[in-house]
Order: C-alpha cells, then structure tokens, then sequence
C-alpha cells in the first residue's frame, strides 16, 4: 500500500515544474525551506554591461545606468560636481558605494526630472543602491541594513481652502 503511495507522488510530480515540485516536498515534509532550497538571484546586466535601475525622492525621479568604470558620475549630461554643487549633495550619491565597499569601481549615467536639487540628489542615491543590486546582488544586506533601498516616500503636504499654506492660518483680527 505504501508503494503505491510512492509511485502516485512520483507521477504528479512529474508533471509539475519544478519549483512546484519542491514545494510539494515541504508540503509533506513538513519542514521549512533551506538556503539551498531558495534561489539566489542573477544579476540583472545588459548587453552593454550595464545595469538599469529607477530612483524616486518627494517629486523626482531618476533613470540610473551603472557599469564598471573608474568612478565617473555623470547627470543630466554633466559632471556630477557641476550639476550638483553643495558638497552635501554629492557625499548623498556617495553614500552607496561607500556602504557596499565600491568606492571608484562604476561609472553612473544618469537622468533626473522633476523636484528640486535635493529631491533630484535623493532620487539619484536611491537609484544607485537598486542598480549595484541588480549589478551584485549579494550587495543587498549591506545596502538594505544602510536604508539605502526604501524609498523616502515623505513630500510636500498640499495647501488646504481657507489657510495660509498647507497649516498655517491667515493672521487673526479681532476687530
């Protein structure tokens, strides 16, 4: 009777990919799935070499490109110094390869739009940590732990009728 049992998990089994196969197994087993039994991911890299990531902060967002290079950052078509002049501007994209241990190994291209220069430096920032996971995923730990990965979703809060601005309130006259 056991046999047969055997022989019937075999056979669905068979028909199922694999990744539904091995979840079967647990499913019987009753244990918890492995490191070995969870995949690790592939780094996601272009023809070109490169690896393609999108950045967001308050309005702006950034389209990032990152492949290995001597450390050139490039926005909007101009240097990283010029587009971005405050030295705190440029230590926040920075920030990243710092963290990962990468200082000076990959060439940033990137587009930003929409947002001031401070939005624009945190959308670039955000971008950068997505793409060198794409590029080496076991980056991941590191930049996550660093906060680099979540997006900073916090804005501008809308001008509400009969206010000032958003909270502040017309001057009070009592006559």
């Amino acid at each position: 009777m056991a046999d047969e049992n055997q022989i019937e998990n075999a056979a669905t089994t068979a028909d199922q990919p694999e990744g539904m196969a091995a979840l079967e197994a647990l499913k019987t087993d009753g244990g918890a799935p492995t490191a070995a039994d969870t995949a690790i991911a592939e780094p996601q890299i272009d023809a070109l070499g490169r690896s393609y990531a999108t950045g967001r902060r308050k309005d702006a967002s950034a389209r990032v490109w990152l492949k290995r290079g001597s450390g050139r950052v490039q926005v909007n078509g101009k240097d990283v110094q010029e587009y971005f002049a405050r030295p705190v501007l440029q230590m926040l994209l920075a920030q990243p390869f710092e963290v990962a241990a990468r200082t000076g190994e990959f060439d940033v291209i990137a587009t930003v739009k929409g947002g001031g220069l401070s939005g624009q430096a945190g959308a670039v920032r955000h971008g950068i940590s997505h793409a060198l996971i794409r590029f080496e995923p076991g980056l991941r730990p590191a930049l996550k732990a660093g906060g680099f990965l979540t997006r900073d979703s916090r804005t501008v809060e809308r001008k509400k009728y009969g206010r000032a601005k958003a909270r502040k309130s017309f001057q009070f006259s009592k006559r």
